[in-house]
């Protein structure tokens, strides 16, 4: 039952993820390009990719295409926890240590889960995404070539 949704999720995560990077390009879109790249994308795209984590495991497939969608969906759940764990401890030690905490300490801004979210998981998501892809085209071009 699980299985029928899978490619459904993936595919509103990948357009999702498209439509915001393709209007973070466009320049003098005023709201709609703070809306997009802001919370009213992050929360969809988390959403969609904890949706899809849940159907995955669950879901009995090829090995495969389970690891690239496990790795597409983990890494979506993973930049918005990310973002929030960033923008929570810049916050809360700013709070407790003072407002120069961050100047004082010679790093200038909070960097892991900043890197997290910038780096690492945008590169696990692209990887992920097209491992999925490639996978289902190899698929799709296998049961072709056998009828």
């Amino acid at each position: 039952m699980t299985n029928k949704f899978i490619l459904p999720v993936f595919w509103s995560l990948v357009g999702l993820f498209v439509i915001a990077r393709g209007v973070g390009f466009i320049p003098y879109m005023g709201f709609w390009s703070l809306a997009i790249s802001g919370f009213i994308f992050w929360l969809p795209f988390f959403l969609l990719g904890l949706t899809l984590l849940i159907l995955v495991v669950r879901a009995d497939i090829d090995k495969t295409f389970k690891k690239f969608l496990i790795l597409t969906a983990s890494s979506a759940v993973g930049l918005f926890v990310s973002i929030i764990l960033h923008n929570l401890v810049f916050g809360l030690f700013t709070q407790w240590f003072g407002e120069d905490f961050w100047e004082r300490s010679g790093i200038g801004d909070e960097p892991f889960f900043f890197m997290m979210a910038i780096f690492i998981c945008p590169i696990a998501y692209l990887i992920g995404a097209v491992g999925s892809i490639v996978v289902m085209m190899r698929r799709k071009t296998r049961k072709t070539s056998a009828v």
